[in-house]
Order: C-alpha cells, then sequence, then structure tokens
C-alpha cells in the first residue's frame, strides 16, 4: 500500500486513545521523578545505551554509548554522568545538548529483554574529579554528559523478545553485509574515481578503522 495526502492520519491525542485505549495505573505509576535502588542497579549493570536529543531546530538525533558495565556514573538518585570518549568528533548530541538540554535515554543489559528509560535535561561537564572517576585504563573522557533526572521507568520486553535481540540462533553472519569502511566508500565515491583507485581507498579506510578499534581510549 502506498502513503498519499489523503491517507487518513491520527492529529490529537483523542484519536489516538480511541484507537489504542489507555494506559493501565500500573502503566502511569511506574515512572518515577528520580533513581531508586532497581534502576540504579540496572544502569551499574549497562554496557550500553543510546541517547536521544534534539537541537533548537527540532531536528532530532539518537547516538549510542557503550562501554564497561557501569560506565555510567549515578551521582546521586536525581543525577547521572556519562563519559564521552573519542569518536568521529560529529559532536551531533553535544551540539543539540548545548541548544537544547532536553535528553532521552535508553540502557540495555545483554541478555535482559526488559530495558530501562530515563529521561531529563543535560550539560557538558569537565569537573576534573568527576573525569577522573570516569576514567578507563588511565584516560579521562573528553567531557562528561551529566544528566539531570526528571522521570524514570522500566520499558517491557515486549520489543526484545519480537526482535529475539538475544537469541545467538538469530544472529546475522557478519558477511551479509559489506565492511562500515567500504559501505561509506562506495556511498561518498566521486564519480570520476576508477575501480582500482577506489578499491585502494577502500583498502586503506578498512585498515584506518582496525587501528581505530584497536585503541577505543
Amino acid at each position: 500500500m502506498t502513503h498519499t495526502a489523503t491517507s487518513p492520519r491520527i492529529t490529537s491525542l483523542a484519536e489516538l486513545r480511541e484507537l489504542a485505549g489507555t494506559p493501565s495505573e500500573r502503566a502511569v505509576r511506574k515512572q518515577l521523578p528520580f533513581l531508586d535502588d532497581y534502576f540504579r542497579k540496572f544502569i551499574e549493570r549497562s554496557p550500553f545505551l543510546t541517547l536521544a536529543t534534539s537541537g533548537s531546530d527540532g531536528r532530532c538525533d539518537v547516538s549510542p554509548k557503550g562501554d564497561q558495565a557501569g560506565f555510567v556514573a549515578v551521582l546521586d538518585e536525581h543525577t547521572l554522568a556519562i563519559p564521552d570518549r573519542p569518536g568521529n568528533k560529529r559532536f551531533d548530541s553535544l551540539q543539540n545538548i548545548m541548544a537544547n538540554p532536553h535528553v532521552g535515554l535508553l540502557f540495555l543489559i545483554p541478555g535482559m529483554d526488559e530495558t530501562l528509560r530515563v529521561n531529563g535535561t543535560a550539560e557538558l561537564v569537565r569537573d576534573s574529579e568527576l573525569l577522573g572517576r570516569l576514567s578507563v585504563a588511565g584516560k579521562e573522557p573528553l567531557l562528561a554528559i551529566v544528566v539531570h533526572v526528571e522521570e524514570a521507568y522500566f520499558h517491557c520486553g515486549r520489543s526484545s523478545l519480537r526482535a529475539s535481540v538475544w537469541d545467538p540462533a538469530r544472529y546475522m553472519e557478519r558477511s551479509e553485509m559489506p565492511s562500515l569502511s567500504r559501505m561509506i566508500a562506495d556511498q561518498i565515491r566521486p564519480p570520476d574515481r576508477g575501480d582500482s583507485e577506489h578499491e585502494e581507498v577502500v583498502r586503506s579506510a578498512e585498515e584506518s578503522t582496525k587501528q581505530s578499534y584497536s585503541c577505543l581510549y
């Protein structure tokens, strides 16, 4: 089916409620304005999160953040700190935070279907004591993304179960997709670049990526 300008749309909360119903009291009350012990334990065991931000123009971005379990520091029941380690230097999330501090976090734990959602406001901090606490292998992060928690709640595991996210039998064979270096090189290939030159560009990019992966901090 092709979407057209005349396709039916949901444009109000009333229409949405009529279609899908209302949340249960439990689903509403599970949202807390602070990090309780269960939330803290989840964050301490999480090696991966996604960070959602948006700029002053409303354009959105989601960025992955990952490290060893517990890499996010819970400073108190209303505050956590995410280390920002070396990356591609695009600074999409950081630029957005400076323009619009509202953020959304989704914490994952490998093997656990449920996730943790945390929403609040963020700021970029260069506190030496905090950066020292977030250091790995003697190397401090560039800065810390300090999040002031406004709401937090667990999300059920139905999406993970539908996707069989943690079932090794469903994992893709890596050979099904080209390397990242190959895909990007193909995407930005100038029309006048010959095949032999292009293959050399790909080889060089793959070697550079391999070196960067060997030095994560």
